[in-house]
């Protein structure tokens, strides 16, 4: 089983910057921290886009941000106006949440379009799409399914969770989504990621990224 760096480490994961009394100040010593430690992504609200993206300039940590936080239900006419909105702002990734209810209601169609609305305008410029389930609100055949309708979509990650709802990443849940659309799409466990050893194990699993706001207590548990 491979063993990981704390560098390999920093590299995989999204840093979320997401609690609603964030302000500028907590953005910027955020972004510092990003670049210092050479993670993937910081993953901003919207309002903190343009901020982060002038904070991140030239540094290789991309700028990713949630859409549709974190219940999923804004209209696809909305979600499609918000992407294009993260874009001219200069996002590089968008984690946007499934509408939750539709998906309870079995309105799959409606799931697949909505998705799909924003997944046709971020890869019009090139930005990658990862599909917020809300896992703890599902069964894991549920999951398997929620993954397989953001596959329809056109989507380029299944991710776990807001980290504002039920439950969080399990093993479980991502061995479903590992099996069901791992080799056809990235797969970004969320929530609960507090510790090395987490983060460790999920990648051990086969994951691509890791969603978490504890980057630094994460790479401090490393022995390398």
């Amino acid at each position: 089983m491979k063993q990981y760096t704390r560098a390999e480490v920093a590299a995989t994961i999204d840093h979320a910057v997401l609690k609603p009394n964030m302000t500028a100040a907590d953005i910027e010593k955020n972004a510092a921290m990003c670049i210092r430690e050479k993670v993937a992504s910081m993953c901003v609200r919207p309002c903190d886009v343009e901020l982060a993206a002038r904070l991140l300039k030239g540094s290789g940590v991309k700028v990713s941000c949630v859409l549709s936080f974190p219940h999923g239900a804004d209209t696809a006419l909305v979600k499609s106006f918000q992407a294009k909105q993260a874009i001219i702002n200069g996002v590089d990734e968008i984690d946007m949440v499934m509408n939750i209810g539709k998906f309870l209601s079995c309105e799959y169609k409606y799931v697949v379009k909505d998705i799909r609305t924003v997944v046709d305008v971020a890869h019009m410029a090139n930005v990658t799409v990862k599909v917020i389930q809300e896992s703890g609100f599902l069964t894991l055949e549920q999951v398997a399914k929620a993954c397989e309708l953001s596959l329809q979509a056109g989507a380029d990650f299944v991710k776990t969770s807001t980290g504002f709802g039920p439950g969080s990443a399990t093993p479980e849940i991502i061995d479903v989504m590992l099996r069901t659309v791992g080799n056809r799409m990235k797969v970004k466990p969320s929530g609960g990621i507090r510790d090395w050893n987490t983060a460790v194990g999920y990648l051990q699993q086969g994951v691509h990224r890791l969603g978490t706001g504890s980057t630094e207590a994460v790479l401090n548990g490393s022995m390398s």
